[in-house]
């Protein structure tokens, strides 16, 4: 090959290097960050509703779009270090899920917009100046969970009549915790019945809550940690033989007996409509935080027949799933 030719060659593959390599820069980059373990299946979550509504607004991956995952796998003291890895990686949008994920990110960048997933009252933990005005960098889905709690003691007590205490399991280091032992605080005083406040950070701390639960039926709050862990639950629960309701329907369809929540599915889809108006222009302090309006009961009859407990036919009636 003559010099000539050989410098053109280079000069054309160092052009077309320097275009791609413009083109994938100019590719917005989504940070997304999870307390939780990865599916095993990351097409899964490809396939997913977030993705799905971003594709609908004109994103899709690997075309126009780059999703940058980090998970804690259970572990909320990875957060911060997580966050600020999508951070330094100059992401255009970052979409966390829960409360711990939300305020790891809230502290590593106060310019990159954020969109929560499952945050409970966002304006009395600081993420948002309110609802309907978020103000800042922060703007997403609040998921009921302390406002549901009132339901929850109340399903609780259709299920277990005799109830004469209930137990709640928090994360102590889940910010969201003090909320719901005040909310279930107010909830159990309103039925009659004894609040009994159990604590878990680690798995071995799960298994000691059961041995020490000296409570009638238990609700287990809502945390990633715990959320990680449906299998553990509901063996625990089947072998201290306690009536234990859920906030959502993975534990349930581990062989947990009841669940009542947000259904996180239409919460998913609407982060990712969040995502791509921001995508497009749209500032996070201009979106208001919204609140969810479809729930789901999930109840698993073969778990009841198991402890010996009827469920009564005003919760089947309402039950969006029942497991036989």
């Amino acid at each position: 090959m003559k010099r000539r030719d050989f410098v053109l060659l280079l000069t054309g593959a160092m052009t077309a290097a320097r275009r791609l390599s413009a083109q994938q820069k100019a590719m917005p980059v989504i940070g997304w960050l999870s307390a939780i373990s990865p599916p095993a299946n990351l097409g899964d979550l490809a396939r997913g509703s977030v993705h799905q509504a971003m594709s609908e607004m004109g994103f899709v991956e690997g075309q126009n779009i780059v999703w940058e995952y980090r998970w804690a796998e259970g572990h909320n003291d990875r957060l911060p270090a997580l966050a600020v890895d999508l951070v330094s990686r100059k992401v255009d949008v970052i979409v966390t899920v829960g409360t711990p994920p939300t305020e790891a990110a809230k502290n590593a960048t106060s310019t990159i917009p954020i969109v929560f997933i499952g945050v409970s009252d966002p304006v009395g933990i600081g993420f948002v100046a309110s609802l309907a005005r978020p103000g800042g960098n922060i703007t997403g889905f609040n998921d009921l969970n302390v406002e549901l709690i009132p339901k929850r003691v109340e399903l609780l007590c259709e299920l277990v009549p005799q109830a004469a205490a209930i137990a709640l399991l928090v994360n102590p280091d889940n910010a969201m915790s003090e909320f719901l032992v005040r909310a279930a605080e107010e909830a159990t005083h309103a039925k009659g019945v004894r609040l009994v406040v159990l604590k878990a950070r680690s798995g071995d701390e799960i298994e000691v809550a059961f041995a020490q639960l000296h409570a009638d039926a238990l609700l287990v709050g809502g945390d990633a940690f715990f959320n990680a862990r449906p299998d553990q639950f509901a063996a625990a629960a089947a072998r201290h033989s306690v009536p234990a309701l859920y906030f959502f329907p993975q534990f349930v369809a581990a062989g947990g007996l009841i669940s009542y929540g947000t259904d996180t599915d239409v919460l998913l889809r609407q982060a990712g409509i969040y995502a791509g108006k921001i995508l497009k222009g749209a500032k996070p302090a201009d979106l208001p935080v919204q609140q969810p309006t479809t729930f789901k009961l999930v109840v698993n009859l073969k778990t009841a027949k198991a402890l010996g407990l009827t469920i009564p036919p005003s919760i089947l009636a309402r039950a969006d799933e029942v497991i036989e």
